[in-house]
């Protein structure tokens, strides 16, 4: 039997030979024809295969691998410092991620994964486990602090960065230990900033309403349960902030999550290692919820505002720092797309010369800037004029207190 390909090459006739050919396909016919003297000598073409594909240089692969060099090298540097958190609670166990903050055996956590904590146990790199105290919480940035005894050799601290550098797009890098799996990292982008939470409501359902979590990250790198607490890195490596929360309609990632960030965390956490709570300033105001354009922006061809940020007082909370500094709430009610506004109100746009865009901003500068009994210079416009007032900031309420605005007025 012969062996080797079966076909080698194709040949083509000349046309009438061609014509012959297929109709000796055809009819079994054509066997007793003859060419003429006349036919084109037969041509023949060579199949060959297709070329393999050759290895591409190595300063090609090099360069396509760069980005994920640096990923492995951050991995590789930042891994060990993420511990694993086991909380038991009642008869609930609930299990999260942290990082070492310092040498000292500081770990820091979400407040929301060791809140009412019976026990809790962290687990360091090498699967090294230890008991841990916790030294203090604080649930309105969703920030906790933890306490080991641990040699320092095995603590390798995080480098905390600076988070009001970050800008949409950037790379965001997430490390911790989803349902249980140890050290996974994810990434993605920084898809939005300015975001709030409201954490100590979620956290707490009989804390104080209306104060917020501010200057938020959102991230679209994927976090599930066990995410929480765990560093949100930048590419240098540094923290910019800690994954807290995801947004999902369904229990599963759904391309937004939410991590604090890390100018919260340089204000809160020092005072939660010193005294185990958090003092914040507050300054007794009450303003439209800016979702849905009833923000300043959002208002300000409807009321006819002579700018387009700040922040618009729709009231002032009875005894607070507001009112004793003379500021005012709105007066008039106006109806705007369907909702009632108090107009009328005064409209601060700076404080000690930071100019204000939004609430967020105004509360983010509070949060990060300020403590109770410092004194502060705002920058007002009342009646389209601009004004200067200086107010004494107070430590916040544990409840609400009443509001003067248009409505108490009428």
């Amino acid at each position: 039997m012969r062996s080797g390909p079966i076909i080698h090459s194709i040949t083509i006739p000349s046309p009438f030979a061609a014509i012959c050919w297929a109709a000796a396909l055809l009819l079994a016919a054509c066997g007793t024809l003859s060419t003429t003297r006349d036919q084109a000598p037969v041509q023949q073409i060579e199949l060959t295969a297709a070329p393999s594909p050759t290895v591409l240089p190595a300063d090609v692969v090099k360069a396509a691998d760069a980005e994920y060099l640096l990923l492995t090298n951050i991995y590789a540097r930042s891994s060990p410092s993420v511990v694993n958190i086991e909380v038991t609670s009642g008869d609930e166990t609930r299990r999260g991620s942290g990082f070492v903050y310092d040498r000292r055996g500081h770990l820091i956590t979400n407040a929301h994964l060791v809140n009412d904590a019976d026990a809790i146990a962290v687990t360091l790199r090498n699967s090294y486990v230890l008991d841990a105290d916790l030294l203090g919480l604080d649930t309105f940035s969703d920030l906790a602090v933890l306490k080991i005894s641990a040699p320092q050799e095995r603590l390798s601290p995080l480098r905390i960065g600076e988070s009001a550098t970050v800008k949409v797009g950037q790379r965001a890098i997430s490390i911790g230990n989803p349902f249980g799996l140890k050290a996974s990292m994810t990434t993605g982008i920084v898809s939005g900033l300015g975001r709030t939470l409201p954490s100590a409501q979620l956290i707490d359902a009989g804390a104080a309403a209306g104060f917020d979590n501010p200057s938020i990250i959102q991230i679209d790198a994927a976090i599930h349960r066990g995410n929480s607490g765990g560093p949100l890195l930048d590419s240098a490596g540094l923290v910019i902030g800690i994954t807290t929360a995801m947004q999902s309609d369904s229990g599963q990632f759904q391309g937004i999550g939410f991590a604090v960030p890390a100018d919260t965390m340089r204000r809160v956490i020092p005072d939660l290692i010193a005294e185990g709570r958090v003092e914040y300033a507050w300054m007794g105001i009450s303003v439209m919820p800016e979702k849905g354009g009833y923000g300043v922006a959002g208002l300000s061809e409807a009321l006819d505002l002579p700018v387009e940020r700040g922040v618009l007082l729709r009231g002032v909370s009875e005894g607070s720092p507001s009112e004793l500094a003379g500021l005012r709430g709105g007066d008039a009610r106006v109806e705007v797309r369907e909702k009632t506004v108090c107009a009328g109100g005064d409209l601060i746009v700076a404080i000690n010369d930071y100019y204000i865009e939004d609430l967020d901003a105004l509360i983010t500068y509070l949060v990060q800037n300020s403590r109770p009994g410092d004194e502060v210079e705002l920058v007002i416009i009342r009646d389209r004029q601009a004004m200067e007032v200086a107010l004494k900031l107070q430590s916040r309420p544990e409840r609400e207190r009443p509001t003067i605005d248009c409505h108490s007025a009428q």
